[in-house]
């Protein structure tokens, strides 16, 4: 078994911390934010969840 090069090393850590700290948070934020519109215009189309109104 065989060492890694310092230069492997290094480029394997940088996109570590490119993906832990950059893309993964941006890419759940993005999720999130998606669902939340998704949800937010269901909800402007077809009204809020709950109850019929009553009939007057």
């Amino acid at each position: 078994m065989t060492t890694p090069k310092p230069q492997s090393r290094r480029r394997e850590l940088l996109t570590f911390l490119v993906l832990a700290f950059g893309i993964w948070p941006l890419l759940a934020v993005a999720v999130v934010g998606g669902y939340g519109f998704i949800v937010w215009m269901f909800q402007i189309v077809f009204g809020p969840p709950g109850p019929p109104p009553a009939p007057h």
